[in-house]
């Protein structure tokens, strides 16, 4: 192995050293750490020296900027300051205004709140009048209620106590008499023009206890009730039913021509269903109801008010009538005048259309007529046009000796 070594001259005496190549290196290396030191010291104090100057600078560009900064902020501020006390005026204006309606509105709704307050009083005391109007009204209807109640019940026990004291065949024209009684007590209030009589006519084989019947002034009838009277005592022991005497009520209603049949009737005396008012039998037979004596000048209020309103409507119907039967009148006489018409029409258009048929066939003659007019007068203009060709050359054409006399006597 060859070692190189290298000689160094000392700066301060001028010896000369050999050293060997590691420790030439490791002098060299020293010498440049202490430059590269030196010159890094150098480098950092520059640095420093520089960045102080850049900081410097920054830093009043910096303030500078954060001076005209701080002032536009001031002026931005300052805006925003004048904007706050102008708003704080407009709020104060509104806030003031807004006190004033909410104190206007307070007020009406006071007001308002006691007009209804008077109004809700004065309801309440109206309500409270109503109430006891209608606690006198219902006090008034229940003692009215009761009193009929109680004269029904003391009815009940007349009629049960009337019935006990007689006997049947008595019984049965007792009732008769106390209808007609009730009738005849008001008839000359209630119904002074009406018919009401027993009916006797037996020509059909049977008949009624009384005939009801009402017409208007004109003399139209407007109401006829057929009534029948059925009563028995409760010893009686075949107990009658109601409906044993619907059939032949409802025949004899028809045979005497009456609108509606009545029954009053005192039988089926604990049946609820007829003790309760006027009872419609229609289901069975056409209008006819079955009552008690008790209900007998209701019913035949009843149905005569209901009549009354129909009479109206009768009478218009009985007009109408008469002018349909006129205008049925009318229809069949405008129905004559228009059989008459069409048959004049189909005779006038038959010998119209014979006439227009002639008018054609004439048409159709002439028009021949005067084609073979047009023919004739072409075959004559033929003619002529020959005619006007005609000379003695063209006909002596095939002939030569007539030709050569015709000239013969020309040149003579």
């Amino acid at each position: 192995m060859v070692i190189i070594m290298q000689q160094i001259k000392c700066p301060n005496c001028g010896e000369v050293f050999q050293v060997d190549e590691s420790g030439y290196a490791k002098i060299a290396q020293q010498v440049r750490d202490k430059e590269f030191e030196k010159e890094l010291e150098r480098r950092e104090k520059e640095i420093e020296q520089k960045g102080e100057s850049a900081l410097t600078i920054i830093r009043m560009e910096q303030e500078k900027s954060y001076n005209e900064e701080l002032f536009r902020k001031n002026d931005e501020i300052a805006d925003k300051e004048r904007e706050i006390e102008r708003l704080k005026s407009q709020l104060e204006k509104v806030n003031v205004e807004k006190k004033f309606a909410i104190s206007e509105a307070v007020q009406t709704k006071e007001k308002e709140l006691s007009e209804k307050v008077m109004e809700i009083t004065e309801l309440k005391g109206q309500l409270s009048s109503k109430e006891t109007e209608r606690q006198l009204k219902e006090k008034s209807l229940k003692e009215q209620y009761e009193v009929k109640l109680k004269n029904k019940d003391e009815q009940i026990e007349y009629y049960k106590d009337f019935k006990a004291r007689q006997s049947t065949k008595i019984i049965g024209e007792s009732l008769e008499q106390h209808c007609l009684t009730q009738f005849n007590s008001i008839r000359m209030t209630a119904f002074p023009t009406a018919y009401f009589e027993k009916d006797n006519d037996v020509k059909t084989g049977s008949k009624g206890d009384f005939i009801f019947r009402e017409s208007s002034d004109d003399g139209t009838e407007f109401i006829s009730i057929m009534f029948e009277m059925k009563n028995e005592m409760d010893q009686t022991a075949t107990k009658h039913k109601n409906e044993d005497f619907f059939k032949e009520l409802d025949k004899d209603r028809r045979e005497k021509k009456c609108e509606y049949a009545v029954l009053v009737s005192l039988l089926e005396i604990d049946n609820e269903l007829y003790n309760n008012g006027i009872v419609d039998v229609s289901y069975r037979y056409e209008k006819m109801y079955v009552i008690r004596p008790q209900f007998f000048i209701p019913i035949i209020t009843l149905l005569r008010n209901a009549a009354l309103n129909s009479l109206k409507y009768r009478q218009e119907l009985r007009a109408v009538k008469s002018q349909q039967l006129d205008i049925l009148h009318f229809e069949e006489n405008m129905q004559v005048f228009k059989d008459g018409f069409s048959h004049n029409y189909e005779l006038a258009s038959r010998k119209f259309q014979d006439a227009i048929n002639d008018i054609d066939k004439t048409i159709k003659a002439l028009e021949k007529t005067k084609a073979d007019l047009i023919s004739s007068d072409r075959n004559l203009r033929l003619a002529n046009d020959k005619a006007q060709d005609l000379s003695i050359k063209r006909l002596t054409k095939n002939a030569p000796s007539v030709r050569d006399m015709f000239e013969a006597i020309k040149s003579e």
